[in-house]
This record gives C-alpha cells, sequence and structure tokens, in this order.
C-alpha cells in the first residue's frame, strides 16, 4: 500500500501545517503552478515527489518538471497534467490522447476548485486537488490523500485550512 498526498497550486508557498501531511505520506504528488523551487525542494528531503509545472511557473520549474507525468503507482496508471478539465470538458490540449488511452487516475490543477468525480465513460478516476497556497481567489486552502493498494484507490481524505 502507498499512501499518497496529493497537491496544487502552491504557488510559492509552504508552512509546517502542509508539512505534517508530507510526513505522514509516502509519496506527494504535486499538480502543478509550484511557485518556487523552494516548495518542490522542501518537499524532496522528506518524501519521493512526482509533479507538474503549471502556467504561473517559470524556465527553472519547467526544466525540472514536465508538463505531463504518466506513471505506474503500484497497478494504477496515472496521469498528471495542470491543467487538464475535468470529465464532459477535457482540456482540448489532452482529450484526444486521454479518450484513446486513458489511465486509471487522472489528476490535476489549475481551478483552485477540490474535484474529485468517476469519468463512467472512460473509465476513470479524476482528482484536482484544489489549491493549498494563500495565492488566488479560492476560500480555504485544500489537499487531498489517499492511498493505493494494488489497483485499489482508497482511504480518500479532504484536507482543509483556513486561508
Amino acid at each position: 500500500m502507498t499512501k499518497i498526498l496529493l497537491l496544487s497550486d502552491t504557488h510559492g508557498y509552504i508552512d509546517n501545517d502542509i508539512l505534517k501531511y508530507v510526513k505522514q505520506a509516502d509519496e506527494v504528488w504535486h499538480a502543478g503552478d509550484i511557485g518556487d523551487l523552494k516548495v518542490t525542494d522542501v518537499i524532496k528531503k522528506l518524501k519521493p515527489l512526482k509533479g507538474v509545472f503549471g502556467n504561473i511557473d517559470d524556465t527553472n520549474i519547467r526544466m525540472e518538471f514536465p508538463e505531463n507525468n504518466r506513471f505506474m503507482c503500484e497497478d494504477v496508471d496515472v496521469w498528471i497534467t495542470h491543467i487538464g478539465g475535468y470529465p464532459g470538458a477535457y482540456n482540448v490540449r489532452i482529450r484526444e490522447a486521454i479518450r484513446l488511452n486513458p489511465p486509471k487516475l487522472f489528476i490535476c490543477g489549475h481551478s483552485h476548485i477540490l474535484k474529485v468525480m468517476s469519468d463512467k465513460k472512460l473509465n476513470l478516476l479524476h482528482m484536482n486537488p484544489g489549491a493549498v497556497g494563500k495565492h488566488g481567489f479560492h476560500k480555504v486552502r485544500t489537499m487531498l490523500r489517499f492511498s493505493i493498494d494494488g489497483s485499489k484507490i482508497d482511504d480518500l481524505e479532504v484536507i482543509e485550512f483556513q486561508k
């Protein structure tokens, strides 16, 4: 079993509240708009990190993180990208690729709106952890944590902080 902490849209912000949950995870996944490499450097000192760059990220971040990150976690095919849309309204940049080769778990950020929903047509689970940084229109800072056990995605939990 792998315990995952999923976050996005840090916009350069990291604090001890976030790091408390980082320490409890086996892996941390970041869905873009990192904002500053200090965020990912701190996380990488504690736990393995997978991530993607977002639309606000500079050249240094784009050199370290890809636009799309597709990998296996145990028996789950995972695809992370920053601007991906959601079931029924995928971003035009990935729409055809996701239709032709859907992952089991599709993750994006960008909207600052926490959303978890299944795509019955493509037989995948979509997750957007919302935004855990302090920059943006969101009223509550959010992250997700869950576990992957073989091919099973389980124990999903929303983590909320006041802005």
